[in-house]
């Protein structure tokens, strides 16, 4: 189980630990002298309770995100200009539709984070409802960017039969985009909560049911190469039904959601203060990783170095997800105790997770050290790639290390409600410092995609620093949002 019964109709979250009792004291006294050199280095009880909610969430996204890549997958199957076309289109969507709907969602992560912890149970559904609406506004310009993806693709100096390809492709995944947003808001509603456990089994099923749609829409229908969004489109829709369905029906939520409510609406507008800056969080850094692989596109010997920077650039994406539940994880810790009003602990839960993320980045430097010679044949078999990826990798471990660190830290500020300070690290660091050292060693030095890498972690290493010497320091604080003043303020707990 992923939570016990705190009050009729709802739960206590599995990571709001049970610290709030008046006898703590008496039974940190009464622990075992063994364990107690041990618990300085690491709290151990809070690292349990940390682990037993990431690995679910992790999971979790691993299931969803491999939907789309079945589809990709699927077409890429009718030739190398339906591969190229599908492949191109995946990561149209990932910058145009998956960062910022995850973005958006991430203002969840705040209101109703610290909205659980506070008690006030009833404005999660309230906050979830606002979110849905803000994401139903922004699906639908998205998807007008989307039917002029062909031209947009082409003035980027793509080829005009890939961009076609592609643009085919996204025209019949715009009905995903809408389920996509509402998906990754039901998801925060439900992580703040630390109902987790389930969503496991709630991801899986839809997975397992669009293996089956895809293949039956691309091999046994007219529909052929377009069956493959057409799935992808309909899984994301029964993902959606089925956490929509478990919200609605589910005894635990009968406190957070009470029925949809027009009172929602009243907080639209504020909840989007919040929202914008929190996608343009996500976008920010997202877009940063895609600029990097164009501007491998334009290196001499660009179809070796394309594909270098793209291969380095999924393997720190895979890197990341390993280490994004424990991301989540510090999310909601941090915005539960700051709305129960208890920021010390707030601040210990920081502290364990960025211990726990950095040991799980350290692992898997070390598996790609000893092993990215059997790593890149997953890519490819060219000796070139495999001699350049191998000296390449030594740079791809010190971002991981980096990366693992920094998506605490901005789990950390999801739960804070800082989004608006985030917005302004990740431009500077990787736009104003990042990108033109890549450019300046990429073009003007013989370092070329070594450039570039270097680059960025000079970004990433900016960007690490400023957030860890702002969360060490800054003073930490309540999101209150009230529709009945001219806008939201943060009171010091």
């Amino acid at each position: 189980m992923n939570a016990s019964s705190s009050y009729d109709g709802t739960v206590t979250p599995l990571i709001l630990r049970e610290t709030h009792d008046e006898d703590e004291e008496e039974k940190e006294n009464t622990r075992p002298h063994v364990g107690e050199w041990w618990n300085k280095v690491l709290d151990l009880e809070e690292a349990m309770h940390q682990l037993k909610f990431s690995l679910p969430m992790i999971l979790t996204n691993l299931f969803y995100y491999l939907i789309t890549l079945v589809s990709v997958m699927l077409a890429g199957h009718f030739g190398q200009l339906q591969l190229a076309g599908s492949t191109l289109a995946n990561s149209w969507f990932s910058v145009t539709g998956l960062a910022v709907m995850v973005g958006l969602s991430g203002a969840l992560e705040t209101l109703c984070g610290q909205g659980f912890g506070a008690k006030e149970y009833q404005m999660l559904g309230i906050y979830l409802q606002a979110s849905c609406i803000i994401s139903l506004i922004f699906s639908i310009i998205i998807s007008i960017l989307w039917f002029y993806t062909e031209h947009i693709l082409v003035l980027l100096h793509q080829s005009p039969d890939i961009a076609r390809t592609a643009a085919l492709y996204m025209k019949y995944f715009v009905p995903g985009i809408f389920a996509y947003g509402f998906l990754q808001n039901i998801l925060r509603f439900l992580q703040t909560q630390s109902i987790v456990t389930p969503l496991v089994f709630l991801s899986a099923i839809p997975l397992l049911v669009h293996i089956v749609i895809a293949y039956a829409l691309v091999h046994w229908t007219s529909l052929s190469f377009t069956g493959a969004p057409v799935a992808a489109s309909i899984s994301l829709w029964i993902s959606v039904l089925l956490l929509a369905f478990y919200v609605m029906y589910a005894k635990k939520f009968n406190k957070t959601w009470e029925g949809f409510s027009l009172h929602s609406l009243h907080y639209v507008i504020e909840y989007l203060k919040l929202a914008l800056p929190s996608a343009a969080m996500v976008c920010l850094e997202y877009w940063a990783f895609e600029i990097m692989v164009l501007l491998a596109g334009l290196l001499p010997n660009p179809q070796v170095t394309t594909s270098l920077i793209a291969i380095c650039t999924n393997t720190e994406l895979i890197a990341y997800m390993i280490t994004y539940g424990l991301s989540a994880a510090a999310s909601t810790r941090v915005s539960n105790e700051l709305g129960a009003g208890y920021p010390d602990r707030a601040k210990n839960a920081m502290k364990v997770t960025l211990k726990l993320s950095l040991f799980l980045g350290i692992c898997f430097v070390l598996t790609l050290t000893f092993g990215h010679n059997i790593w890149i044949q997953l890519f490819t078999s060219s000796s070139k790639i495999k001699d350049e990826f191998a000296s390449l990798a030594p740079l791809l471990a010190i971002s991981i290390l980096l990366d693992s660190v920094q998506g605490v830290l901005s789990g950390v500020v999801r739960g804070c409600g800082w989004q608006h300070l985030a917005v302004y690290v990740n431009l500077v660091t990787f736009y104003l410092i990042g990108l033109p050292i890549s450019c300046l060693l990429g073009f003007k030095t013989n370092l070329q995609a070594k450039g570039l890498w270097i680059g960025l972690i000079c970004g990433l290493a900016c960007q690490t620093g400023i957030l860890l010497i702002f969360t060490w320091g800054a003073k930490w604080t309540k999101l209150n949002l009230h529709v009945d003043k001219e806008k939201h303020h943060q009171s010091v707990v």
